[in-house]
Formats: structure tokens, sequence, C-alpha cells
């Protein structure tokens, strides 16, 4: 059977829990990853009210086992997000509380699953033919990004929601593999209009929160940027609705995100999510009082310790060894452990061939030795430089965080439009500015690909937020868009000792390379990275969730925060199917 390994992104969990890429199992447990510890998994849910969600993290195939299904809300509750009607925010509550779980898909003629991977399918010919890749085209082929034609949400196409002329709270999570939404709410002029260019007003709404948790200061907004895997809090209002409908839209295109808007639309009816027809009667017994200032500016977030290190980070797009887009992660700096010793390379042969010798440095693959090393309680603030041509959402593991600035990178004036600055043909930097140098990085079979280090990396003006309205980063995070040509400084504090990851959250990214392992305090004596044969099959049947005395809402899980609220699950895969069973 297909390999799993469950991370429920956004827990403050121990590190064996965490869900790691290489603590993958395999039904009945034939098949191991190499940082494999135990069947039974313990979550503490000690973290404020938030929208969690969990998702396969299985080593190299977690895009395909989350396009058979494996993903769905966690949310946790606490003393004032209570769920409850008379929760003392005032916030909407069951049934005026909606969780909704954004996707995209493609499907066959017959309705099954559809993933591309050969020639002939859609984007195959821009990944691969158009990069001049040279693979077997008689076996699949990863691509660079997925953009399916079908908007889903909880599981429906394109589906649509009665809903009374009220305030409502909408829990949204993009589940998608690649795509970016930029959503916006569109009053209809024609309210049974489904296809064909829709016409109207867009209505403002109102984000009170996301990741991990609510804000102190909400944003009322027209647009909202939604990065894969982020989770937004929003509130809705119907009032001056009623006999309407309003159309969830899409801004976001249908190709890599680099913070254009509106994005190229590439399919028919992408543009567009779900819609919500509005009543014209109100249920007058449940109350309609949720006022944002009243409500939630009293709320108080836990600052940030004085900042005990600094570490500058970089992304990259390279080449793998058959010339497919590699996307990478790195350090800009040479790597130190928590103490300052230096991080060498490998001190192998084929790390000295590749002219890999001496302190690390620059872009580096999943299998190569850990540089991200800080100490236990620290807290640190990573500058994540984005040399690449594209948007990421980059996600830690175990951490929240807030998000501190964004400066522009200053570009060395003779670098190429990538900023590479490349001496075998002559070239030489002007000495005003950040470019890049080419250098090889090692796959895990050995193979050699291209990557690049950072040469005179040059910082430029801040970013002015109000330049990007349709960004919202309020409340506490764990994953943020790193824009090109941006260096995104966030603040976080790491309070749990062990591995952890840190990578871009577009799946089809993390799946190739673009994934790195932290390590809070001492760094463990390396091992054998090396793994069991896995199967690259996407045919994992859908998820089966199973919850015994726990309540299930809208595909996921409810959870609550206090001394009781620890959760004992039990992680099976039993033939190609998944049993969740949690216990509180």
């Amino acid at each position: 059977g297909t390999p799993i390994v469950v991370h429920i992104h956004g827990e403050h969990s121990d590190a064996p829990y965490d869900g790691n890429p290489e603590y993958f199992f395999s039904p009945g447990y034939d098949v191991r990853g190499p940082q494999w510890v135990e069947e039974v998994y313990h979550y503490e849910n000690d973290q404020p009210a938030a929208a969690l969600w969990y998702h396969d993290h299985a080593l190299g195939i977690t895009r395909l086992n989350v396009h058979a299904g494996m993903a769905g809300f966690y949310i946790i509750r606490d003393d004032k997000d209570t769920g409850k009607p008379d929760n003392p925010l005032k916030l909407p509550a069951y049934p005026y509380e909606i969780p909704l779980v954004v996707q995209d898909r493609m499907y066959k003629e017959n309705g099954e699953l559809f993933y591309p991977a050969f020639p002939g399918d859609p984007y195959y010919t821009d990944f691969i033919d158009g990069e001049g890749a040279e693979v077997d085209g008689n076996s699949p082929s990863a691509l660079a990004e997925f953009f399916g034609d079908f908007i889903v949400v909880n599981g429906k196409n394109w589906p649509k929601m009665n809903v009374e002329p009220r305030a409502y709270r909408l829990r949204i999570l993009n589940g998608c593999d690649s795509r970016f939404f930029v959503l916006r709410m569109l009053l209809v002029d024609d309210p049974t209009a489904t296809t064909g260019d829709l016409s109207g007003e867009y209505i403002s709404f109102t984000v009170i929160g996301g990741d991990q948790g609510l804000s102190s200061s909400p944003s009322t907004v027209t647009s909202l940027v939604v990065e894969p895997s982020a989770r937004y809090d929003i509130i809705v209002n119907f009032s001056d609705s009623k006999g309407k409908r309003v159309v969830m839209m899409n801004e976001g295109g249908d190709e890599p995100f680099g913070g254009d808007i509106p994005g190229p639309q590439v399919f028919n009816f992408t543009d567009r999510i779900m819609a919500f027809d509005v009543e014209v009667n109100k249920d007058l017994s449940t109350p309609d009082d949720f006022e944002v200032s009243a409500s939630l500016t009293s709320l108080h977030r836990q600052g940030y310790d004085d900042v005990d290190n600094r570490r500058r980070l970089a992304l990259f797009e390279g080449r793998d060894q058959f010339g497919r887009l590699l996307p990478l992660v790195g350090t800009v700096d040479p790597a130190e452990d928590m103490n300052g010793d230096p991080i060498n390379w490998p001190d192998n042969e084929v790390y000295r061939n590749a002219d890999l010798v001496g302190q690390m440095q620059g872009a580096a693959t999943w299998h190569a030795p850990i540089t991200e090393n800080p100490k236990l309680g620290d807290t640190e603030e990573w500058e994540i430089w984005n040399l690449s041509a594209d948007a990421h959402p980059i996600h830690l593991h175990l951490v929240h965080f807030e998000v501190v600035r964004r400066q522009f990178i200053v570009w060395d004036s003779a670098a190429t439009e990538s900023g590479e600055i490349v001496s075998s043909e002559g070239m030489e930097p002007a000495g005003d500015g950040t470019y890049l140098e080419g250098r090889v990085v090692v796959a895990h079979d050995g193979g050699l690909g291209g990557g690049f280090i950072v040469k005179e990396p040059t910082y430029g003006a801040d970013v002015n937020p109000a330049s990007l309205p349709e960004y919202v980063e309020t409340f506490p995070k764990d994953t943020v868009v790193a824009l090109p040509g941006q260096i995104l400084t966030i603040r976080a504090k790491f309070d749990k000792p062990g591995r952890f990851n840190w990578h871009c959250h577009i799946l089809a990214h993390e799946d190739h390379e673009m994934m790195r392992v932290f390590h809070v305090g001492p760094l463990p004596v390396e091992v054998d990275h090396s793994i069991h044969t896995m199967s690259n099959s996407n045919t994992t049947a859908p998820l089966v969730l199973d919850s015994t005395e726990s309540k299930v809402e809208a595909n996921g899980v409810m959870a609550s925060n206090g001394a009781n609220a620890q959760a004992c699950i039990y992680w099976r895969a039993v033939g190609s199917f998944l049993i969740f069973i949690l216990m509180i």
C-alpha cells in the first residue's frame, strides 16, 4: 500500500508526532521511514483556538496523497472561541460558522481523479518540453506545479449554499497543491446566474483572524490573498443582500503566482468558487450581534521575547539532473550550528567531485546536512530572500510567527534577468547589488543538478504595507507569502526540542526538494538517509474519517483546549484507507 504520515499543520507538536516526511509508514508498517518512531501520536492541543488542518506529509508523494483526499480541518477551541452560541466574543456559531476546504482538481471523463505526469497531459509541455528537460516519456514525471480546472469546496464542485440575511463566520482553508486564491465577494445582478461573465457589485468582508487564531486588529477588505495551506477567518454580513446571490470569486489565476492581481485565467470557471443564496427570512431566535470592534480588540496576544539570533535564508529556482525546474531553499550565509561552529558538506566522493567541500552555503537538497539549528527556547528572526521568479507560501512546523517586515532586494546591475552573474561567459558583477553564482546541488541518488549561492546580499527600501492591501497578516501565522524580489522577515520562538521542517507549501515544490529540516537544540549525529523504494502511485483512496467521543464538523475534527484536552490519535493505514480515531 501507499505510505503515509499525518501532519497536523499548525499543531504545537512534540517532534516525534509532528508528521516529519521521513516518519512515513505503509499499511501494516511493513515499510517505515528512516525517522519512524511509533504508531501512537500524542497531541497536546495546548494553544489558543485556531483552525488547523491535517494532511499527509510522506516524503516525495505528499501532493499525490493530498490530491487523493487526505486533508481536512482540525479545529481547536478555547474558553473565548468556544464554538457555542453563548461564546464571550459573540462570534457567529454553528450553523452560522462554516468551515470551507477549497481545493482544485482534475478528472477523467469517467469522473476518476486525474493528476498529470505524462506527455500530452496538461502542463507537461510547459514544465517539461518547454523547459528543455530530458525525461523518459514512458514513465511519469514530476511537474513543477499543478492547477486543476475544477474548483472543489468540501468535496463538491462549485457548490451553492442557502444563507440567512445575517453575519456568517467562514473558516477558509486553501487546500490546493499550487493555486493561490485572491478572494472577492460579488453581489451579482442576476440571482440565477451560474456560468458566463458575472456582473454586479463587490461587497466588503472582515478578516478577524487566520492560521493560528484571532486578530486583535481585524481588517475590512474587498480582496484577500489566500496562499496554499493558509487559513483565513472572515465575517461576511449578508443582511443587505436579501433574496440575492453572492458569489465568492477568485482572481488568483491558473498559473504560478508572482504577485500580479488578477492572475492569468486559463480555464473557463476557475474565477469563481461557490455561491451563497441569501434567503429573505431570518431566524430571530439566534442572536446576530457580533461587532468586530467590541469583540476582538480586547484580545491580548503574548509578545515575542527579545531576538536571540537572526539568520538569512534563501529561495532559489534551479534545475535537477534531468533539466526540470528545481525549486530549492538554502542559506544566504555560511552555515553554523547553534554554538557558532561551522556545518560542513558531507566529506565523501560525490560531494567532493561536485566541488562542495568545507562549510555549507547556498542551495541544498532535503538529504543534505541540517543547516538551521536554533537553540531551545530562543526567539529568532528569519530573513527569507526570495531570489526566484514566483511567490512561495513558506511554512514552518512547530512555531507560530509574526511578520516583521518586507524589503526589496537590490540586484547587481550587471546580472541577468534571473539575477545571475555567469563568470564562464565573461560576466563580471558591477558591484552595486545582489547576484547569484551557479553551484551544483546533489540529489538523494547522487544525481547532480544546478543551484546557486548568494553574493553581495544588498537590502533595498521597506515595502509599504499599504501597497499590499490584499495581504492580511495581523494574526499569528504559520504560513506566509514570500514575494519574488523581496526579503520577508518573520519572528518565532523555538520552544520544543527535536527535528522539524520548513518548506514551501506548494505541494509539488516540497515534493521536489523545496523543503529542509531544522533541528531545535544540539544536532544529532547524522543518520543514513537512504529510504525504502516506494510506489509513486496516485491511486490512494479518499480518507475515511471515523471519530469517536469527538465532534466532527464539515470535513474536520473539533478539539478543545484545556488541561484535559490531550488527544491520543492512532494514525493507522488499513489497506488503502486511513482510519482516524480521536479520544479526548
